[in-house]
């Protein structure tokens, strides 16, 4: 078994998933979570199937890019709404700097990632952090 079926045996019904887009990022971003200063994440609408989006309650296990379980996080609020209406506090809480820097490096991550447009639908979610694995 390995470590991910192991934690994921722990945790019945979590999703694992990666953040950002590739090693680097995913690594900068789960550290934030693991260090307590990125407690939000969105993407866009269009990427998630109905299986892997987050739900409130459930426990789902952050990976590093090659699927190495690093951190549980718990859902606390899950909202959808447009990019442009991403409330500052929301960027804030997703710990990558001030809210020009969210928005200048989320514009970024979407266009190199299926488009971006100032009305892109995301999926905005809050969670907690459970564990550090």
């Amino acid at each position: 078994m390995t470590d991910l079926e192991a934690i994921k045996a722990r945790y019945p019904g979590a999703q694992a998933f990666r953040f950002g887009d590739g090693p680097e990022l995913c690594a900068e971003l789960t550290q934030l979570v693991i260090d307590g200063r990125k407690t939000a994440t969105c993407g866009a609408l269009r990427d998630f199937t109905p299986e892997d989006r987050p739900e409130v309650g459930r426990r789902d296990i952050a990976c590093l890019w090659d699927w190495t379980p690093a951190a549980v996080i718990e859902t606390v609020d899950v909202v959808e709404r447009p990019f442009d209406e991403v409330p500052e506090a929301f960027a804030l809480a997703e710990g990558e700097g001030d809210f020009q820097a969210w928005w200048d490096g989320h514009v970024r991550f979407f266009e190199r990632n299926g488009g971006w447009s100032p009305d892109l639908p995301l999926l905005c979610e809050r969670f907690r952090l459970v564990e550090v694995l």
